[in-house]
């Protein structure tokens, strides 16, 4: 029997973890094939005949000990330098609308992150622009940009401000020659935030030695772009003009609260979820004035969940007697709470990080939300009556299923009624239960499939009454999940198909109209394939197939209705040749075509690459 893959993606995460084995909590084994499921099977086998791309299966994980937090993984020599400029990674991604203005820039942090590993975050002092000619901001624009040189893993960091996260993103994995990328986002629906004195706090845990000899030199800039004066009356959607009901929904946020871990710390200011039981909470009071509130959730996952979507169920573990097999099946979700009630949850997109299954996949076009990483709202205005009483509250965070390690925290966006000092509000209604999931499993040995499948729904009603008047907020998350995969070739060989759908719906209304609306679609598949064959004399290949999607459709109402279409998809192939414990050769391909629909600005672009090489590019601007 060949060595099987899954200790091959053992070795390749990290050979010396173990963990003790949890049992899902939610799951329901029923007979292979039960009817209810039959539909769902029948899609899962449908994805499973798309055509399969080749691509390489060399783990990524992000660690969280002295000891685990940097692998150890298959060593591949450093291209040799000879001369040759850096390589520039990016993502594929639509870029900001600026206005037709002069932006007022500056530098607000320059730092070489070598060993920086349980240290603290970097910080500096942050102060909104005093000299600049407007002071009247269209869009404000932060912007990171690194080079590295040398060999190092993708490191996850986060840009914090007066604690709450501006930024979630991964590094490029540097070569001999050395890389560079920058990584633009759009801050301004933090406009308030960033119009106070804070406290700027960047941490990016690093080790350089020996072997892991890349050093991260990063600058750290922010853009304000003036109004343009024709438009400056407009209703832009970040402008804090509230003339009404309509525009105080678009607007910015008048207070953003941070959710995260408070300074000092020898680490980022996200909570860290080790297991299925583990909560992350903070304590928080708002003012008795707000009318409208959401919560913004940032979420990653690293280690022996990195791969989620790909953990053998545990039935299986335990049959075949593995150890040290990251387990717990490929279900997860983050589950919100206000008080001790469920308020939301996240059913987050499978971001794969630019060390993960294959570097090669990822130089120069890394994966979809690796740069930037997406955040999740959560509409908690329905509950504003029961934070409105001026004593302290509590969000809290966990996740289902979970092994060790996910980063967790969020910012609390508040919109106060100027107009008065107190506000008033009641939930009518609420409902939420566990999600429903399902386990057919049918194995023998080290083959077999598994198909998990869930669903959830959240919804609540409230109303909050303000000088805007008496606004009901009906508020729905409906979730959807499968995930069909197969182990054969006596476990070399595994094939994942996932599929999330996550919909959300607010509807904000007083007695005689609707003044906001917000429709969110997203869809996220997944397929991957990865198998080992052995080559004799020591030697044997990995390869991997990888289809990646993010998906969403969106609709948004109050002053004008706003439709945007976003299609975002990459296919991935790539091989490694293995003899002992080093890579002998190598071979990464990745295409993606993105292409983005809004009511007033469209983008496309089909790019592929090769090992480095940019093949194909084109970008049009041109909405159908």
């Amino acid at each position: 029997m060949n060595f099987p893959l899954l200790l091959f993606s053992l070795f390749l995460r990290n050979l010396q973890q173990s963990l003790p084995k949890r049992t899902s909590t939610n799951a329901t084994t029923i007979p292979f094939m039960d009817f209810t499921l039959l539909s769902l099977h029948l899609f899962s086998l449908f994805l499973l005949h798309q055509p399969l791309y080749a691509a390489a299966a060399a783990a990524s994980t992000h660690k969280t000990t002295a000891t685990t937090r940097f692998r150890s993984e298959l060593i591949s020599h450093p291209t040799p330098s000879t001369g040759l400029s850096p390589t520039t990674y990016f993502e594929v991604t639509k870029p900001i609308k600026l206005p037709g203005t002069k932006p007022c820039s500056y530098l607000l942090l320059h730092h070489d992150f070598a060993y920086t590993y349980g240290k603290p975050p970097v910080l500096s002092n942050y102060t909104p622009p005093s000299d600049c000619p407007s002071q009247n901001f269209s869009k404000i624009v932060l912007q990171w940009r690194a080079t590295s040189k040398g060999r190092q893993f993708d490191r996850i960091f986060g840009v914090w401000l007066g604690g709450v996260e501006l930024l979630r993103s991964c590094t490029a994995e540097p070569r001999a020659n050395g890389i560079v990328w920058t990584v633009e986002k759009d801050v301004t629906r933090y406009y308030s935030l960033l119009m106070t004195n804070q406290t700027l706090a960047v941490f990016l845990g690093n080790l350089v030695d020996k072997t892991y000899t890349g050093v991260y030199h990063v600058s750290l800039s922010i853009h304000f772009y003036p109004f343009a004066e024709r438009n400056f009356n407009s209703r832009d959607p970040n402008w804090n003009n509230h003339d009404s009901s309509a525009n105080s929904y678009r607007s910015g946020a008048d207070l953003i609260l941070p959710i995260s871990r408070n300074l000092p710390l020898n680490d980022g200011l996200w909570f860290e979820i080790e297991n299925s039981t583990d909560v992350g909470s903070k304590n928080f009071t708002i003012p008795q004035n707000a009318f409208r509130a959401v919560l913004e959730v940032y979420v990653s996952f690293h280690e022996n969940d990195e791969f989620w979507y790909k953990n053998f169920p545990n039935e299986y573990i335990v049959a075949n007697n593995l150890t040290g097999t990251p387990g717990n099946g490929p279900f997860r979700e983050v589950v919100v709470s206000l008080d001790g009630i469920v308020v939301g949850a996240v059913w987050p997109f499978t971001v794969i990080y630019t060390g993960g299954l294959n570097p090669l996949l990822w130089s120069p076009i890394t994966g979809i939300g690796s740069f930037d990483l997406p955040s999740y709202d959560i509409e908690v205005t329905q509950f504003l009556g029961t934070m409105l009483d001026g004593k302290t509250h509590e969000f809290a965070f966990s996740v289902t299923n979970a092994l060790n390690v996910w980063y967790i925290d969020a910012n609390l966006h508040v919109w106060l009624d100027k107009k008065s000092v107190k506000t008033e509000g009641r939930l009518l209604t609420h409902a939420s239960f566990p999600p429903v999931v399902y386990l057919v499993s049918k194995f023998t040995g080290l083959n077999g499939s598994f198909l998990t499948s869930a669903n959830r729904s959240i919804s609540s009603i409230g109303w909050v009454k303000s000088s805007h008047g008496k606004v009901t907020t009906n508020s729905t998350q409906a979730l959807t999940y499968s995930n069909l995969m197969v182990i054969g070739n006596d476990g070399n060989l595994q094939i994942v198909n996932q599929f999330i759908g996550f919909n959300d719906s607010v509807f904000a209304t007083v007695p005689s109209s609707s003044i906001h609306s917000i429709q969110s679609f997203k869809r996220f598949p997944l397929y991957l394939y990865s198998n080992s064959v052995d080559q004799g004399n020591e030697t044997y290949s990995l390869v991997t197939n990888l289809t990646l999607g993010f998906n969403e459709e969106k609709k948004s109402s109050g002053s004008g209705l706003l439709v945007s279409s976003l299609k975002n998809l990459q296919n991935a192939q790539g091989t490694i040749l293995v003899k002992g414990n080093l890579v002998v050769s190598e071979l990464g391909s990745t295409q993606q075509e993105y292409r983005y629909d809004g009511s007033n600005f469209c983008y496309f672009r089909n790019v592929s690459s090769s090992n480095y090489t940019i093949l194909y590019n084109k970008v049009d601007n041109t909405c159908k």
